[in-house]
């Protein structure tokens, strides 16, 4: 291990001064200016506790020198921003400390931070709504996403109960995980952190009910840092598609099948609280889907095996928790036909299950002699035990038809008997929670516990078509030169014969082989699951309505959709995702309702049109205010011609993690939506990191679920509509315009700029975590804007502190509409802000944003990463970026009337200083490493190049593993 210069290190080794020693109270007082109770909170409180835990375990397993460098690191940005100039000592310690050294202080700041990232989430939740309504303080922007308020504020509203009743009987909510390359830690660390928060339960119970187990709980803290801390952080393998699939079910698994029924409860008691009279929703109002080993898009490794083994996979997750509840059900149903009545139909069940299972009877018959529920639930048991058994032997023999006898056939063979015990009870005057809950989780997951959507690529369709015409010689061109009226013709011509056209036993590329696979283990999929398990195809970059005539004509080649009679079971879904593909979507989606081929099928699907848009690729294309105003204009434009064809329609919000894609509070997010977009229907993608930030815990779990069902429910019937709303459009359309053009002078048409991103972002070292099954860039590698995946170029800019997709332009468009009427224009825009939800989602989420950027970091990533021959353009670029910034800031300041950023939120303002501090110190490693690692890729021999390319890109992928978690974004 390298020895630290003696000159540098005299000041901190040693006894560290007491200002720079752990966490406490004043420093956090300093996070915020907000007014605190003379006794500190007791997020705080535990705050100190996990700080001084994680500094004892750092001192045993690494000594006080590791602490006192730590301690030394984080003091140069006691404001939470680095130094103009970073104190010359601190940059001669970061230079010169051994790998060993650099990777454990990487470690520690990352641990550090998925420490107080556990403990806000067990905490905060909620905390701002509650303490505004409890306090009598001006309105929350969030005080009614709870349920328990929202209600009660709408019959206060006069709201129409018809009204209330209607939008239950619809109410459809799904969330859909994804597998996107944004979650950067390991499943093995997720169960450290789920272990840790449930220790923090513990301590609270015991501060309370027993102080005496308190001082042991600490010790069970304790070892779950050690344990943490001798754990390796980074995946050591790129995970495959079926690795993806086991870390999202794990959300499931340990969470959302218990906090589903909950959320469910807790609409159905908050309206019979309001509104008495009015019937609740199904159970599955809310409920999820996947695209985890079914999203195609960009990724080779999903195959139709594989999509085959995730439906497998789900269903044997979903019947172990069945078996799971009707045992513990079975223990609470003890009631005794000594004591009460049971429904006769359910006696005769029982004689017929008798005979199906005598074994099961002659086990059970004389224990349960008196105890009919439980005998029936035992018998149930068997069924689900057969179910499974038959889903392990399918799982080990995919192409043999399997029948087990007596197994369930369908989720609502089993559901059909649950409502039955259900029915019983209740007319004997009896209720079981248990029973209930089961009842709900059957009625959200049945035998397939999520629904998958498959995705592919637009484009790959025209070329494998293009590939089975040509073999077939239909065509005197080649399908993808034609023009759109051509193949629009051609394909209809097609679609109305029952004729196929696949050439049977012909060996086509491999491409074209998997298309067809995909089309046939859809098909098979839903004989064996039923149609709901994969109703949805969705097609990422549409922009034509050949496109969507081109699944159908795939659709019909597998038995999917039979032209003759107009049915089918797949529905068509459009991806839109450029800012041109958002604009053509009305014309798209009015071309393909004008065929009556379609409009037929649509019909048949309940005159229900489901449309995606993409946040991404907008965003990466045009910037943030440009991307969002064109998705809003979106929904509205697509709301008119749906209403001119009669026809329902459902936005399907391909939201990403982070701002720069779509990402920030579903809550605010939703109720931004425009007008009557929402009609009680929505789906939300939850990506990557969002995952574990919303899902990790079931308290967590409900939480955020129940704020975007209060955000729909309230978007729904509460629309926003104002006089001056032609006026603000106009208004929008200009700032947006203006704020695109901004944007892609930057990114787009600056010389030097694609250079100056490789260089200072660590975005090549990004592409080399083992976080994915599918590859970074979309073009086999190709070095440019194009070719990239949104996600790496949000990830890159997060690390270094600038954050730009999230923010840059919007300043400049701004600033520019107040220099016309200074007085007047500034009053418009707060006007907008206060009164008009999409605006103040806007301003708020690029506040939050510019509250995490670090220009003073950012250019110590430019200083020593840009090469010699670059760095008048570097230099050049980054003032535009930290002017914009400047411009940005004091803008958004300007409008919100806030004296600093997130002043209206005293909890994310003093949660993002307090990770701001150590992120810091954590950038100077990251910019050391990075230094060190390109010199041995260039062949620059150094004594700080001994050691291996592969050791230092290890640290260097812990210090991003380190900022990702403090950030608390990734792409």
């Amino acid at each position: 291990m390298t020895s630290l210069p003696s000159l540098t290190t005299s000041a901190w080794i040693g006894d560290p001064p007491s200002s720079a020693s752990g966490l406490q109270q004043a420093e956090l007082d300093r996070a915020v200016k907000v007014d605190r109770p003379s006794s500190p909170s007791l997020l705080n409180l535990r705050l100190q506790m996990v700080e001084q835990l994680w500094e004892s375990v750092l001192e045993r397993e690494c000594g006080p020198r590791l602490l006192d460098l730590l301690r030394l690191l984080r003091a140069t940005s006691p404001d939470g921003q680095a130094p103009a100039q970073p104190p010359e000592e601190v940059l001669q310690i970061v230079e010169h400390l051994g790998l060993d050294e650099a990777i454990q202080a990487a470690r520690a700041f990352a641990l550090f931070f998925q420490l107080i990232n556990i403990v806000e989430q067990h905490y905060e939740r909620g905390t701002e709504a509650d303490l505004a309504v409890r306090n009598g303080h001006q309105k929350s922007v969030r005080e009614h996403e709870k349920l328990e308020r929202l209600l009660p504020y709408l019959k206060a509203q006069n709201v129409p109960p018809a009204w209330i009743e209607r939008l239950m009987a619809d109410l459809s909510i799904r969330m859909v995980f994804t597998a996107h390359p944004t979650e950067i830690v390991r499943h093995t660390i997720r169960e450290k952190q789920r272990s840790f928060s449930g220790l923090l339960g513990q301590l609270d119970w015991a501060e309370q009910m027993d102080r005496a187990k308190m001082p042991t709980l600490r010790e069970q803290l304790a070892e779950e840092i050690l344990l943490w801390w001798r754990t390796d952080e980074l995946h050591q393998v790129p995970p495959t598609v079926l690795n993806e699939v086991d870390y999202t079910l794990h959300y499931f698994e340990e969470v959302l099948f218990q906090a589903t029924p909950l959320l469910h409860e807790h609409l159905c008691n908050s309206l019979k609280a309001a509104f008495p009279h009015v019937a609740p929703p199904a159970a599955n109002c809310c409920s999820f889907g996947s695209w985890v080993g079914a999203d195609r898009d960009g990724n080779p490794s999903v195959t139709a095996e594989v999509t085959w083994q995730t439906a497998i996979y789900q269903r044997n997750l979903v019947l172990g928790k069945y078996l799971e509840s009707i045992k513990q059900v079975t223990k609470t149903l003890s009631v005794s036909l000594h004591w009460g009545d049971v429904d006769s139909r359910l006696l005769d069940t029982l004689e017929q299950d008798q005979h199906r299972f005598p074994e099961i009877y002659d086990t059970y018959s004389v224990t349960y002699r008196q105890e009919p529920y439980r005998l029936k639930l035992k018998f149930i048991q068997r069924k689900l035990e057969l179910t499974r058994e038959r889903n392990e032997r399918l799982k080990q023999h995919p192409t043999e038809p399997l029948l087990v006898e007596d197994a369930y056939t369908s989720a609502r063979e089993f559901l059909d008997e649950l409502l039955l015990i259900q029915d019983s009870l209740a007319a004997t005057g009896l209720s079981c929670r248990r029973l209930n809950h089961l009842i709900a989780q059957v009625q959200v997951f049945g035998f397939y516990l999520a629904k998958l959507d498959v995705r592919q690529d637009s484009g790959y369709h025209e070329e494998v078509l293009t590939e089975v015409f040509d073999y077939l010689h239909l065509l005197s061109a080649p399908y993808n030169e034609m023009s759109e009226a051509a193949k629009v013709k051609f394909l209809l011509q097609e679609l109305q014969t029952r004729r196929p056209f696949w050439p049977p036993e012909v060996q086509l590329s491999p491409k074209a082989q998997e298309l067809i696979d995909t089309f046939r283990i859809i098909r098979r999929l839903q004989k064996e699951f039923g149609q709901e398990i994969c109703q949805t195809y969705i097609i990422s970059m549409s922009r034509s309505v050949s496109d969507l005539l081109e699944v159908l004509l795939l659709a019909k080649e597998t038995g999917l959709f039979d032209p003759i009679t107009g049915t089918g079971s797949l529905a068509v879904v459009p991806l839109f995702e450029t800012v041109e593909d958002l604009r053509r979507a009305p014309d798209v989606m009015t071309a393909i309702l004008d065929l009556p081929l379609y409009r037929s099928y649509l019909h048949h699907l309940g005159d229900l049109q489901e449309v995606m848009l993409g946040y991404s690729d907008s965003n990466k294309d045009s910037g943030f205010l440009s991307s969002n105003w064109e998705i809003y204009k979106a929904q509205q434009t697509l709301q008119d011609v749906v209403d001119r064809y009669q026809v329902k329609i459902q936005i399907f919000h391909g939201r990403g993690g982070s701002v720069g894609r779509g990402g920030g509070p579903a809550y605010e997010a939703v109720l931004a939506q425009p007008g009557r977009s929402v009609g009680g229907r929505i789906k939300i993608t939850e990506q990557g990191e969002v995952l574990a930030s919303k899902y990790s815990l079931q308290d967590l779990a409900v939480y955020n679920l129940e704020t975007v069902t209060s955000a729909v429910i309230q978007a729904s019937l509460l629309h926003n509509y104002s006089e001056d709303y032609d006026e603000w459009s106009r208004l929008m359309e200009n700032l947006a315009n203006v704020a695109r053009q901004t944007y892609r002078s930057l990114v787009y048409e600056q010389e030097g700029f694609l250079d100056f991103f490789h260089e200072v972002t660590p975005l090549e070292e990004i592409s080399q975590l083992q976080i994915s099954s599918r590859p970074a860039r979309r073009s086999g590698g190709k070095r440019d804007l194009s070719g990239l995946r949104a996600i790496p170029w949000v990830f890159s800019w997060t690390q270094m502190r600038v954050l730009l997709p999230a923010w840059y332009g919007v300043g400049t468009a701004l600033q520019g509409y107040i220099d016309q009427a200074p007085e007047f224009n500034l009053g418009q825009l707060r006007f907008l802000y206060r009164d008009w939800p999409f605006f103040r989602m806007v301003i708020s989420k690029v506040e939050m944003t510019l509250a995490k950027v670090d220009l003073q970091i950012a250019q110590h990533y430019v200083d020593e990463l840009t090469s010699p021959e670059r760095r008048e353009t570097a230099d050049y670029l980054f003032n535009l970026i930290a002017t914009e910034m400047h411009r940005t800031r004091q803008v958004v300041l300007d409008i919100t009337q806030h004296e600093q950023l997130l002043d209206n939120d005293p909890r994310l303002q003093r949660s993002v200083h307090l990770r701001n501090r150590s992120i810091v110190p954590l950038g100077y490693i990251q910019v050391s490493l990075l230094k060190r690692l390109r010199e041995h890729h260039d062949g620059r021999r150094t004594s700080r190049t001994r050691y291996s390319r592969s050791e230092l890109l290890r640290g260097a992928m812990l210090t991003i593993n380190g900022i990702a978690a403090g950030m608390r974004n990734t792409g």
